[in-house]
């Protein structure tokens, strides 16, 4: 009987192990590419724009982002499947850790934002959830699956370019000064809405009882790092400023060894 349970504890191991390194990750496309859709979604023009959009960033920046489309994760979670595919990708470049990893699940109907280390300081779990949950997951509650990767890709380009942008900017003026307005729009767009949310029982985030919207929360996000010079705003006249236009132009020279640590948020439809 030990010896029986024994052998199945061992079966059963070998099956998970296993289930990590054969068959359920897709192989780094060959010649690659930084839209791979392998559940045969986005038609041809649509992963053409993003493609050319996504390479133009990358091209301009050091940052690499890459959108994923598979049918499922199978029994994995989207989270754990995201960061196992971006480390082995090597989205990003190496010495940064500054890829970003849009991964959806088609017919599990899940999708998930994964950062590298190096973007979770541009791009935390808060605003992340924000970017699954405004645009992505309404959109591809209505089929409008291009639009909903657009529209998330240009916030993410935007809130990328804000902290790059400061990076270049030596700081000055009353640091103090700025924590304590910081700390006044925390409690006015933060607290105050959440204790009214509670008083309606609304716990949706974001739903009609007056929830911090996506764009007050990168407001918040930008006057925490100290751009309040209008940086952000000024990226691309508010626009996501590597789209539109002609495409095709160029080639992806491939994922650079970045790594992912765990950050990230994601959603359902």
């Amino acid at each position: 009987m030990i010896k029986n349970t024994i052998f199945t504890l061992i079966i059963l191991f070998s099956l998970t192990l296993t289930g990590w390194t054969q068959g359920d990750f897709p192989e780094k496309p060959n010649p690659p590419k930084l839209v791979n859709d392998f559940s045969n979604t986005l038609s041809d023009l649509e992963i053409r724009k993003l493609e050319s959009k996504l390479l133009a960033y990358n091209d301009s920046t050091s940052s690499q982002v890459s959108i994923v489309l598979i049918n499922s994760v199978g029994p994995y979670d989207i989270s754990d499947y995201a960061f196992q595919l971006g480390d082995r990708w090597g989205i990003g470049r190496k010495e940064k850790d500054n890829g970003i990893l849009i991964l959806a699940a088609m017919k599990d109907r899940k999708v998930f934002i994964a950062t590298g280390y190096g973007m979770e300081g541009a791009i935390p779990d808060a605003l992340a959830k924000r970017i699954v949950d405004q645009l992505i997951v309404p959109n591809f509650r209505m089929e409008s699956y291009y639009t909903g990767l657009d529209k998330a890709t240009d916030m993410i380009f935007k809130l990328a370019s804000g902290e790059y942008q400061a990076d270049k900017v030596t700081s000055s003026g009353n640091s103090g000064g700025a924590l304590l307005m910081f700390l006044f729009f925390i409690f006015i767009f933060v607290i105050l809405p959440m204790i009214k949310n509670r008083k309606d029982n609304d716990n949706h985030m974001g739903g009609k009882g007056g929830g911090v919207d996506l764009f007050t929360t990168i407001m918040l996000a930008n006057m925490l790092k100290g751009s309040s010079r209008g940086k952000f705003g000024d990226f691309s006249s508010g626009r996501g400023g590597f789209g539109g236009g002609s495409f095709g132009g160029g080639s992806f020279g491939g994922f650079g060894g970045g790594s992912f640590g765990g950050g990230g948020a994601g959603g359902s439809w």
